[in-house]
């Protein structure tokens, strides 16, 4: 009885065809709802004729947003922030580079006061020069 029983042992693979199947469904479910979600608040802008600025070097902006509601916005969060806390928020983004360029986006329909009100707040941040945000006008229709 030379026959020796054969022992089995277990394989240690780990079977990775469900975490495929998780990342395929992952990536479809964001590849439909990426293009659905909205940077920043929805700003009409005022129209008016103008050249747009020549970029030297690709610095991304502070971008203060006055809604149509009249709130403040620092472009890209949706989230109103309170007039108090807007200059520190700015002071606190322009601490890494100074040289970070600052705009002001006022919604068409918002009070101009609300608009003075921003730049007021810029200024006791320290902004000494803020650029404001304007569309081109539409071309004549023939």
């Amino acid at each position: 009885m030379a026959h020796r029983a054969r022992r089995h042992r277990p394989m240690a693979q780990i079977n990775v065809v469900p975490y495929i199947d998780v990342m395929l469904v992952l990536l479809v479910i964001f590849m439909v709802t990426a293009p659905m979600l909205q940077q920043g608040v929805e700003i009409q802008l005022p129209q008016a004729p103008s050249r747009p600025l020549q970029e030297t070097k690709r610095v991304e902006p502070i971008v203060v947003q006055v809604g149509a509601d009249g709130r403040f916005y620092l472009k890209p969060v949706r989230v109103p922030i309170p007039e108090t806390a807007l200059a520190a928020a700015v002071r606190r983004e322009r601490a890494a580079d100074p040289r970070r360029p600052v705009y002001v986006e006022g919604d068409r329909t918002v009070a101009y006061a609300r608009v003075v009100q921003a730049l007021v707040l810029l200024k006791e941040a320290g902004v000494g020069d803020v650029g404001l945000i304007t569309e081109p006008p539409s071309p004549p229709e023939e």
